[in-house]
């Protein structure tokens, strides 16, 4: 058996073994170990090339701002800056029909400002908003639906540990893929926010509506969100301006959501311990990913078929569109049972190769970005879409009351918006570009 013909072997049997629940990165690191193995004809060359695949993968100076981004989410979250966001947002539209679901879309955009991950921002809003949805008489299936779609504005929105590790596996500035990914991020919210509002003059009788707030209380919730423009403003403007790399920027975020949560009787010495335990355990899962995605791609490497593969296609005489959209397409299928960073993982070393080989009229870098974006995207799409998207999942068992199928039917219209704005991009590369260009 050739080595390419292992490495299309190894794709069945990694799904398989996800499928009977073997964690994922330990998955790809036996599927890695095992191939390779094979290749080489002896097991001593990989184990040997195992420990500077690990020293190499760990030592990388950029990795180090993921566990600094996952303790700016716990600090946020200790700090009831989560509850402060959807607070102020529901003061302002909660009297309007369907006012408190957009509520909980533009809590989860703050939200996700200064937390990385899709999951985090969706299981913290949810435990801020389900019970003020319902007490607003809206539907289960609505509710956790535009919770769910909601999540994945979490690493759409920068910060995102997702667009980190795409930048570490091709190369790419992160500051750049940050600045990329806010005005696909904030369509994104806008999308779910038309959604909605369309939803409540359909279906009228599934939203409910709250008594309008005083202006002046208007106001005193609003003035509760100011640590989370203070630390957005300093980490992005920071970063931005040149005072200081990523990575610095996001310990001084850590720092400033600590002192938010300190100053707001979140934060002593057992939740302090908690969150780090916390940022810690989640850190050690990233990594055994990473680990376990870095000894797979090197067996692929060895194998030959990304090189294969992206000169196969480049000689084919395909459309580059075609080959684009049928990429898109496997990314939100495998994102109905995978999570994003494993996703990103395994498949953009065979993936990218394919992609820079066509031409999409792009300079490398802007085409590197813009596919970038374009991934996160969908990738977020397919954690969504039934029947196991793992955000439906989340929220669907924080209210045990809500039928699963409820969830299902309220998240497609919010689906459909997610295929709109991803055609619009795939359709018009400037709109995440042009910020760049600027």
């Amino acid at each position: 058996m050739s080595g390419i013909e292992l490495a299309a072997w190894s794709f069945p049997i990694l799904l398989l073994m996800i499928f009977i629940r073997i964690p994922i990165g330990l998955s790809m690191l036996v599927c890695g170990l095992v191939g390779a193995g094979i290749i080489y004809g002896s097991a001593a060359p990989i184990l040997n090339q195992l420990k500077q695949v690990t020293y190499s993968t760990f030592s990388n100076y950029s990795l180090s701002v993921i566990p600094l981004f996952l303790l700016m989410g716990q600090f946020a979250a200790l700090g009831g800056l989560s509850q402060a966001l959807f607070k102020a947002a529901e003061a302002w539209i909660g009297h309007r029909k369907g006012g408190v679901a957009m509520a909980a879309v533009g809590a989860c955009a703050g939200f996700g400002a200064i937390c990385g991950s899709s999951l985090a921002t969706a299981a913290t809003m949810g435990q801020v908003a389900l019970p003020e949805l319902k007490r607003a008489g809206y539907a289960g299936g609505i509710s956790t639906a535009t919770l769910a779609a909601g999540g994945t504005l979490g690493i759409l929105i920068p910060p995102s540990v997702v667009l980190v590790i795409y930048a570490i596996l091709t190369e790419q500035n992160i500051a750049k893929l940050f600045l990329a990914a806010f005005v696909p991020g904030i369509l994104a919210a806008i999308g779910y926010m038309i959604v909605i509002a369309i939803y409540a003059r359909v279906r009228p009788k599934e939203m409910g509506t709250m008594p309008p707030m005083p202006m002046k209380d208007r106001w005193l919730a609003t003035a509760k969100v100011w640590p989370v423009m203070v630390i957005f403003v300093a980490v992005v403007g920071g970063i931005y301006s040149g005072l200081f790399t990523p990575t610095e920027g996001a310990a001084v975020g850590a720092f400033g959501t600590g002192l938010a949560a300190w100053f707001a009787g979140g934060l002593n010495r057992k939740t302090l311990l908690g969150a780090i335990l916390g940022t810690a355990i989640a850190t050690g899962m990233i990594f055994m990913i990473v680990l376990g995605a870095g000894v797979y791609n090197t067996f692929l490497a060895l194998s030959q078929l990304p090189q294969e593969a992206a000169s196969m296609v480049g000689g084919s005489g395909l459309n580059p569109w075609v080959v684009l959209v049928a990429i898109l397409v496997i990314y939100v299928i495998l994102g109905c049972f995978m999570d994003s960073l494993s996703m990103i993982l395994l498949t953009i070393p065979v993936f990218f190769p394919i992609v820079t080989a066509l031409d999409f009229g792009l300079p490398p870098e802007e085409f590197a970005i813009w596919f970038g974006i374009l991934v996160l995207i969908v990738v977020e799409v397919g954690l969504i879409t039934p029947p196991v998207g793992m955000n439906l999942f989340v929220i669907n068992s924080m209210a045990k009351d809500v039928p699963i199928m409820a969830t299902y039917r309220g998240v497609m219209p919010f689906v459909l918006s997610d295929v709109i704005r991803t055609a619009i991009l795939v359709a018009f590369p400037s709109i995440t570009v042009f910020v760049l260009r600027l």
